[in-house]
């Protein structure tokens, strides 16, 4: 298998999901530290435009979406799995709700100005500023304060009911759900820490975010952005499966096509449309610093157009 690479920083919610699931597959990784905030030239040297993080990189091949990378994953390391049998669709749907509602709750409680004004405390001036303009600009959500405290406090409840009968979500074995709803919970607790007084009436949610924590996060090992692009302008992108071409656009195999989030960072990718099936779509680009590169993107939460 060729190395994994994640392009990640450490603050990351969503990157602390895709460490989770390299820790819960017991997989060796080497570590990209991207910036927080644009401009992002090493990123978007690889995805083409793409700026949210995390993005997994396998040679020539770069991954967007958490939701992808635990398909990739779970795709190069079947055991122990993140869809058993009987919840594949569940935990799919539960995933969803979780990185969609449930993170958008609580990071809007997780940043309200006192969390955010510690948050970067130790960082340059201007950091905190910096950070906020960047998220308006990619279109994040913003609740008021009382409205997320309110929701994600109904949130904690709901899940420490599922975590009471059993230590993960749907069972004995965490799976795809219990990633997806513990990184927002985990900024919480580690990054913004004045705030997690809120997960103290749930001690269940305590005891199950524990037991996701003890699985780890797989090895890592230190790596720069320039190797990065090095390994990637070195390979080639491996060769598309036979899948079948799933034509929900009236755009054909080869057309010229930019895909976009659906909201949250909609800055487009460009290339040719090499692969649209039941799950995902993949691009092929040129950079002149990373060479010959294949994108890839879940269907859901991305759109698809010709140019």
């Amino acid at each position: 298998m060729t190395e994994l690479i994640l392009h990640h920083y450490p603050a990351s919610p969503f990157a602390h999901k895709a460490r989770c699931v390299l820790g819960f597959k017991q997989l060796a990784w080497r570590s990209v530290t991207v910036p927080s905030v644009m401009p992002k030239p090493d990123v978007v040297a690889l995805t083409g435009g793409y700026r949210r993080t995390p993005v997994l990189q396998i040679g020539a091949d770069i991954y967007c979406d958490t939701a992808l990378i635990c398909d990739v994953l779970e795709h190069l390391r079947p055991e122990p799995t993140l869809y058993p049998p009987h919840l594949k669709g569940v935990s799919r749907v539960f995933a969803q709700w979780a990185d969609g509602t449930l993170f958008a709750a609580a990071m809007a409680y997780n940043l309200q100005p006192r969390a955010a004004e510690a948050l970067f405390a130790d960082y340059p001036a201007g950091a905190a500023q910096a950070f906020s303009a960047d998220r308006r600009a990619m279109g994040m959500a913003h609740l008021a304060v009382p409205d997320a405290a309110a929701a994600y406090r109904s949130y904690l409840r709901r899940i420490a009911n599922m975590v009471e009968e059993h230590d993960f979500l749907f069972g004995a074995e965490p799976c795809v759900a219990d990633f997806a709803a513990y990184h927002p919970l985990w900024f919480t607790r580690h990054c913004v820490p004045m705030m997690a007084d809120i997960l103290s009436a749930t001690p269940a949610v305590l005891e199950w975010m524990d037991r996701l924590a003890a699985l780890g996060q797989g090895r890592a090992e230190k790596f720069s952005a320039q190797d990065a692009i090095t390994v990637a302008a070195g390979a080639l992108p491996q060769p598309m499966p036979p899948q079948v071409f799933q034509d929900e656009h009236g755009i054909a195999l080869g057309s010229r096509v930019s895909i976009a989030a659906e909201s949250f960072g909609t800055e487009p990718t460009e290339g040719l449309l090499v692969a649209a099936t039941r799950m995902h779509y993949t691009l092929a680009r040129s950079d002149a610093r990373a060479g010959t590169l294949h994108v890839h993107f879940p269907r859901i939460g991305y759109v698809l157009r010709a140019i």
